[in-house]
């Protein structure tokens, strides 16, 4: 039996979200980013001006961030996982997961990022 399995099995399973959220994270933002190229031909398929020429960029940066900040997700998840790997073999009491601002700077960084893409779509298509 390994020692402390709860505990590794708990970090593992922590981890394995993280990494799914990051995947999420990087899927929806190359979904974000191709989105404008399916406006395009929408608007062409129906003659009509839909105005994501004037938007690509805003798409593309949005599409880039959230693939970007997947990664990190990821690289993070991974740092944390070794930390708390390495202090559940050690032995005595460890401190705690530590500082929580790079979780709320993702937060932060998924709702600005949302909030823009709010804006964004409410241009496209042309609603105030």
């Amino acid at each position: 039996m390994i020692e402390r399995y709860g505990d590794h099995a708990a970090n593992e399973r922590t981890y394995l979200a993280w990494v799914r959220t990051g995947v999420a994270v990087m899927a929806f933002g190359f979904l974000v980013e191709k989105f404008d190229i399916f406006l395009i031909y929408i608007g062409k398929a129906l003659h009509k001006r839909t105005g994501a020429h004037h938007g690509l960029h805003t798409a593309e940066i949005l599409g880039m961030g959230l693939v970007a900040l997947g990664i990190s997700m990821m690289v993070g998840a991974s740092i944390r996982f070794v930390r708390t790997r390495r202090a559940i073999m050690a032995e005595g009491v460890a401190r705690g997961p530590g500082n929580p601002a790079p979780y709320v700077a993702m937060v932060l960084a998924l709702v600005l990022m949302g909030i823009t893409l709010l804006i964004y779509l409410a241009q496209v298509s042309g609603r105030p």
